[in-house]
């Protein structure tokens, strides 16, 4: 036995399932926690349990929570496990599984799934989850980053990458899931995935294969710090991984927020409701251990138990709020954007561009049908691609790629337009062109990467002036007419974040471009999103720190007026060309629900 394992305990197994009737507290969506081992075994207390829970339902209507039955290397005994099934199915709650597959969180030590041990173990955790629950959801850590001796000989020639994909996908199919059913035919086997989704196959996470013999997955919406924090996950990609994840299969079955965050003034209500704009139909909060703590300090006893629980309280109105308009709003639409299996480059670029004001739609198949499809540097990764492209283009469609995928294809697309990518980086604060007369000017200086192309064969939209003497320019949107379609190439500067700093004029010619057959758009600052669904209904959300005294909405010209439906507040729209135009001041840390009428 590996010397890392502790102590597990073993207890006769229940042979029934504590998968119980509940939910519907809100309309048109199912809240959960969870709670992790060391929460589970506080639950042998039932004062304590009686205590903790009293303090968080305060506030949040629950709906199913999630027991753990496993994290490093620890197990809670079975009648610690059967007196919190008990419980909560005496509050009408249901009750399902959790596992969390770590040696040492604390240290990110995942097992090792060649080692024949650590699969012994597994084996005893799967098969006494599944007798004691018809649901088990996978908690996040369901990869491996082992390079132990036996991993290295296991994978031989193979890439880390590759040999991590087949083996966590045997493993999933073998371990987490047959034997599983094995014990309990009914069980349901959900794998939760994390935020960083752009690097899931160098860890053996496998989105081709998993999903379609899991019974679902689950989204990790939480997006905490987006500065103070390695990974820099923007605001908006709460809501556009969920609808990435929901592309796979259809079957996401919810969001899950830790309290990352929530010292930041509405960073933590944010993530819930960015979530649930996503229309996740369950969202759980890790862990129901934090939400005892009276403060943000989580560091103290879990036993000390205050009679209010501080995220319970800043929950609880955010789900009253959402649960009175999501039901009333359509299927969510955004630009579609490609991105393959396995694919990785320009990581998360969707996210900046959702807080760009664009609302996007990642997709796993390369979408035929959409008159407007964004292609990044993981487009590249499709062998097919400019085939792609081409047959897009000749229907009479619109293809933007960005500079990193022009860049990948190393002239690969000298058939359609002959364009350079220069591997020069320069800087810019001044832009001309787009939407707006004369100079646009940034207040800092952006680095972007250099193209060239051939005059009067394609042009710039926007360029921008890379000399003092702005007698020099690069492309930040440029265009070229092939066919009976047109192609753009979007410039992304060296940093990604810098795309907030593109003048408001600049970000509203790319909005337009690529938003063009959508029925609303913004002309605002960056870090303005808008989240649009498929019934003339749409949510302007703004993560400015400070206010925004007027942000316009541009909608198609039927629309004539938009009603808020929060505050039944009716704005009339200004006639613009082929478009209505209407005003709408924001404060930070807000939305704005509005019907198109």
């Amino acid at each position: 036995m590996s010397r890392y394992f502790l102590p597990v305990i073993y207890l006769p197994f229940l042979l029934v399932s504590s998968a119980l009737a509940g939910g519907n507290n809100y309309k048109n969506f199912d809240v959960a926690s969870y709670a992790r081992v060391i929460d589970v075994q506080e639950m042998k207390d039932p004062a304590w349990l009686e205590r903790s829970w009293a303090a968080v339902t305060k506030y949040v209507k629950f709906d199913k929570i999630y027991l753990e039955t496993h994290r490093d290397t620890v197990m809670p005994d079975q009648a610690t496990l059967d007196q919190a099934k008990k419980f909560f199915a005496s509050k009408g709650v249901k009750v399902a599984g959790g596992i969390t597959w770590t040696i040492m969180e604390r240290n990110g030590e995942t097992y090792c799934y060649s080692n024949p041990e650590h699969l012994k173990l597994m084996k005893k955790v799967v098969e006494f989850t599944a007798k004691n629950f018809d649901e088990i959801l996978l908690d996040d850590w369901f990869f491996t980053n082992c390079k132990s001796d036996i991993e290295i000989a296991a994978k031989g020639d193979r890439s880390w990458t590759q040999y991590r994909l087949d083996l966590m996908d045997r493993t999933g199919r073998e371990l987490m899931v047959n034997a599983a059913k094995a014990v309990n035919p009914k069980v349901k086997v959900i794998i939760k995935y994390p935020q960083w989704y752009d690097h899931f196959q160098s860890c053996g996470f496998n989105l081709e294969t998993q999903p379609k013999y899991f019974d679902g997955v689950y989204s990790g919406t939480e997006t905490r710090d987006p500065v103070n924090n390695s990974m820099h996950i923007q605001q908006y990609h709460g809501y556009s991984i969920f609808r990435y994840l929901e592309n796979l299969n259809h079957n996401n079955r919810g969001g899950w927020v830790d309290q990352g965050g929530s010292e930041m003034p509405n960073r933590y209500e944010e993530q819930l409701w960015i979530t649930l704009f996503a229309k996740a139909p369950e969202i759980t909060l890790w862990p129901i251990g934090r939400m005892l703590a009276p403060g943000f300090d989580f560091s103290q006893p879990l036993r000390e138990v205050a009679g209010d629980s501080r995220l319970a309280a800043m929950a609880g109105p955010v789900f009253e709020k959402v649960d009175r308009f999501i039901g009333q709003m359509g299927n969510p639409i955004g630009v579609k954007s490609y991105k393959p299996f396995n694919s990785y480059g320009e990581d998360y670029l969707p996210s900046y561009l959702g807080m760009a004001g664009i609302p996007m739609d990642i997709v796993p198949q390369f979408p035929t049908e959409a008159q407007t499809v964004l292609l990044t540097e993981q487009a590249g990764f499709d062998p097919n691609i400019v085939t792609k492209i081409k047959k897009q283009l000749t229907d009479g469609k619109t293809v933007v790629i960005t500079t990193g995928l022009l860049k990948a294809l190393k002239g690969r697309l000298d058939d359609i337009v002959e364009l350079q990518y220069t591997g020069r980086t320069v800087a810019t604060r001044e832009f001309m062109g787009g939407r707006g007369p004369g100079v646009n000017k940034s207040d800092t200086d952006i680095l972007v990467p250099e193209i060239t192309f051939f005059t009067n064969d394609s042009g710039p939209v926007i360029s921008a002036l890379t000399s003092a003497s702005k007698t020099s320019g690069v492309p930040i949107l440029h265009r070229a007419k092939y066919s009976k379609g047109l192609l753009y190439v979007l410039t992304v500067p060296q940093a990604p974040g810098d795309l907030y700093a593109y003048p408001q004029p600049v970000l509203n010619t790319i909005r337009e471009v690529l938003g063009k057959e959508m029925y609303v758009r913004l002309d605002a600052p960056s870090r303005v999103s808008l989240f649009v669904y498929d019934n003339d209904k749409f949510i302007v959300e703004s993560f400015q720190e400070n206010p925004v005294p007027t942000a316009r909405v541009i909608t198609d010209q039927r629309v004539t007026k938009l009603r808020d439906m929060l505050t039944g507040q009716v704005l009339a729209g200004t006639p613009q060309g082929s478009t209505t135009v209407f005003n709408t001041p924001l404060v930070p840390g807000s939305y704005r629900v509005f019907s198109a009428e």
